[in-house]
């Protein structure tokens, strides 16, 4: 199903429809999520009616609708919580890809996509409600390194690798998006060649395969304390040891759970279940035990 162009009215919500047109075939969770937020955007602009507008945002509502008939096994497109898990995910890894390269100093188009698409999945989760601190200073991060790592490309200039700061020590980036790369700048790069066996492309971005870098291959170069970080920044802290381990489980001294508890350890499972399509057993492991640990003495550990 084609969508309408769309009008430059609605220009915020392209940020949007590019990323889940790059998803196409790759992610269904994205793509879904991605044109329902830039669907509700819309619909907060659209005050005049438009007819280009209006034939946008009829068309964003029969994809949706059919898609979502179409996918009803698919609990990332059906299930909000199994969905949320499944873009934190999935935007952390990019996250932590982008990261790791810029730190290495491999600077390239690819950074820079990796980091803005981020940004946009970051946004994309305001659709569940509202954003952890941390999810918060990811999404930043995200679009200032974007904006800046683009930037000095263009202008021939070398990066510099990790967060900087301001001399009243307060993070450089800014959420007001000034100077981000938007789907129209000429940031997309041409597909590897074909002797290059660890990548696959989607809209000229060459995304790392299954779909990120293993998390083997990510976390040990990404700084594991918040000190290590100029700023304050906190991209992902490691536990400091191995994962909470609860106690024997004593059905006689069960405690109540509020619903808001009981969502939290659905979302702890989510989280595990969607861990293990990575092959991250640690992280797996780590939200299991927060669930366990909730679930058996209603206090949540995160």
């Amino acid at each position: 199903m084609s969508l309408p162009e769309c009008p430059a009215s609605l220009r915020p919500i392209q940020h949007y429809l590019k990323t889940a047109a790059e998803h196409e075939g790759r992610d269904p969770c994205v793509v879904y999520w991605c044109r329902l937020h830039a669907l509700q955007i819309g619909l907060k602009i659209n005050t005049k009616k438009e007819k280009d507008e209006t034939a946008l945002l009829i068309g964003l509502m029969d994809w949706l609708e059919k898609e979502k008939k179409s996918k009803q096994e698919n609990e990332t497109i059906t299930n909000e919580v199994a969905a949320q898990a499944h873009l934190e995910n999935y935007a952390l890894k990019l996250f932590l890809y982008a990261d790791k390269q810029d730190r290495e100093g491999n600077y390239g188009k690819n950074v820079v996509k990796a980091f803005y698409t981020s940004g946009m999945i970051y946004d994309v989760l305001t659709t569940f409600g509202e954003l952890t601190d941390e999810v918060i200073q990811n999404r930043k991060y995200a679009k200032w390194k974007a904006a800046y790592i683009h930037n000095c490309l263009k202008n021939g200039e070398v990066p510099v690798p990790g967060p900087m700061a301001s001399e009243d020590n307060e993070d450089v980036p800014s959420t007001s998006g000034e100077g981000a790369p938007t789907p129209s700048t000429n940031i997309l790069i041409d597909p590897p060649p074909p002797s290059d066996p660890g990548s696959s492309t989607s809209a000229g971005f060459n995304f790392p395969t299954n779909p990120i870098v293993p998390p083997s291959n990510i976390l040990p170069s990404v700084p594991q304390t918040p000190d290590s970080h100029p700023g304050g920044f906190h991209a992902y802290v490691a536990p400091a040891a191995g994962p909470r381990v609860p106690a024997a489980y004593n059905p006689s001294a069960a405690v109540t759970l509020t619903p808001d508890q009981m969502t939290k350890a659905q979302k702890y499972c989510k989280w595990a279940a969607s861990a293990l399509t990575y092959d991250d057993i640690q992280t797996a492991v780590t939200n299991l035990s927060n669930a366990l640990q909730l679930l058996q003495t209603g206090h949540d550990p995160a």
